[in-house]
């Protein structure tokens, strides 16, 4: 029996992150993954790799989405970057057409190449469009401060009311992901399931950011759930993954570093 993920998400042309990430993840954990691609985003090599950020058609998107949930009985999707209010449209349209198992919202709050007001258009559409099709949200520290309401987020503690506060919101799960930000010798990441707090610990490795760390325990943890894991026992799984894809990063020309999802083959 073959297990299907699907992916709503932007195209990062260097591979280390959006729905490269996505798909790549979802092969090395036994998943059949296909993706709609909502917007592309180029750094570039000539303006010390700041973001060229060119969205979809909206119409495109649609007809992606129409093709991908005609193929195949999808019930579980990763939502990762959409870019523009009208992405955002198109998208909850198509995600209200069909009932899901599981909506993973990985929400990219903050679009680099837009202007400050279409990200807090953007922002905003995506709190009210496409969180309440979540039943799942993972987002990171920047995100979560953002999502909670909170001034910032400085300990554990703080982690774990923010984690709190996003499940009032509305989602079933809140995967709140501290990384290397959160001070501290672990990399530490919540998971609230609206009644009990469970935190995952792991040592950190490095001290930098890693190009599609977090793509990748979202992406991960999609994998998990549509195998039918549930989803306290997805969320564990998924950070010993992308731990391992953070020790096994490559670099290259870039500023960054990027996961690895193949290391964990071994």
């Amino acid at each position: 029996m073959v297990d299907f993920a699907y992916v709503i998400a932007g195209s990062e042309a260097t591979g280390g992150a959006g729905i490269q990430t996505d798909l790549k993840t979802f092969h090395e954990l036994s998943v059949f993954g296909l993706g709609t691609i909502t917007c592309i985003v180029s750094f570039d090599p000539k303006a010390d790799w700041g973001h060229r950020f060119a969205p979809v058609e909206p119409g495109v998107i649609a007809d992606q989405m129409e093709a991908a949930t005609a193929a195949y009985d999808l019930d579980v999707v990763k939502i990762g970057m959409l870019g523009t209010p009208k992405t955002i449209d198109v998208v909850a349209d198509g995600l209200g057409k069909q009932s899901w198992r599981h909506v993973v919202l990985d929400p990219v709050l903050i679009c680099k190449g837009q202007e400050p007001g279409a990200a807090l258009d953007t922002d905003q559409a995506l709190r009210d469009k496409i969180l309440p099709h979540a039943s799942v949200v993972t987002p990171n520290l920047f995100e979560a401060t953002v999502l909670s309401g909170m001034e910032s987020i400085e300990t554990e503690g703080d982690l774990i009311e923010a984690a709190k506060r996003i499940g009032e919101l509305g989602p079933r799960y809140v995967l709140a992901k501290g990384g290397v930000e959160l001070p501290g010798d672990e990399a530490v990441d919540v998971f609230f399931d609206g009644d009990d707090v469970t935190v995952l610990r792991a040592p950190k490795i490095g001290t930098e950011r890693v190009s599609g760390a977090g793509c990748t325990l979202a992406a991960a943890l999609t994998a998990e759930l549509a195998k039918g894991r549930p989803a306290l026992d997805a969320a564990r799984r998924a950070k010993v993954f992308t731990s391992a894809a953070i020790t096994g990063r490559v670099g290259g020309h870039l500023p960054f570093e990027a996961v690895w999802q193949g290391i964990a083959r071994g």
